[in-house]
């Protein structure tokens, strides 16, 4: 099965190609969408399927989008939708990280959780599937893998940041890879 990851992120397709390895998933063709998506909803659910409508809309392809936030607790669920977008339009995971860290600076509670809403379009009808999870964010950086908040996030009863784990062991716990597990669930029953 062919199927269009509604997404410009390299290192998400990756992580999603990594998981869905029984599918043909492409990314965006650029060509066809030279902008990025938009994502003007005011929830994750909201974008991620205003995103695979878009794709629909334009290619009449089966696809699927994503929308992840990181909630702070301390930060009243901030970044949240505008994770990518957090220190600026710019959308520097290394701004955006050391933003958090210097707005967490006098803060004890460092807990925090990624969640991830997959929308899935099929023959134009969509279906829904939503990732969690928990862990705090670290005091400093660490880690060279992965992407975006993953140097800064230790998940829930793990030793290591996102950064520091393979695309194996990142998508056995992560937020996106509970999501794309439930995308594959559904996918093998339709």
């Amino acid at each position: 099965m062919k199927i269009i990851f509604a997404s410009q992120n390299p290192n998400k397709l990756r992580e999603i190609q990594s998981q869905l390895s029984n599918y043909e998933v492409l990314g965006l063709d650029p060509t066809l969408f030279p902008e990025e998506l938009n994502e003007t909803g005011s929830t994750l659910d909201a974008n991620a399927r205003q995103k695979a409508e878009q794709v629909w809309e334009k290619t009449q392809e089966s696809c699927f989008a994503d929308d992840t936030g990181l909630e702070v607790e301390a930060l009243n669920g901030a970044p949240g939708i505008y994770s990518a977008r957090y220190a600026g339009a710019q959308k520097s995971a290394e701004d955006n990280m050391n933003l958090l860290l210097l707005n967490l600076s006098e803060k004890n509670n460092r807990k925090a959780r990624f969640r991830t809403c997959i929308s899935l379009c099929l023959n134009g009808i969509f279906y829904e599937f939503e990732g969690v999870c928990e862990g705090e964010i670290t005091l400093q950086k660490s880690g060279e893998k992965g992407f975006g908040y993953d140097p800064i996030f230790l998940p829930k009863g793990s030793n290591k940041t996102f950064a520091e784990m393979s695309l194996a062991e990142k998508a056995i716990i992560s937020h996106r890879g509970l999501a794309v597990a439930q995308l594959v669930n559904f996918l093998k029953c339709y």
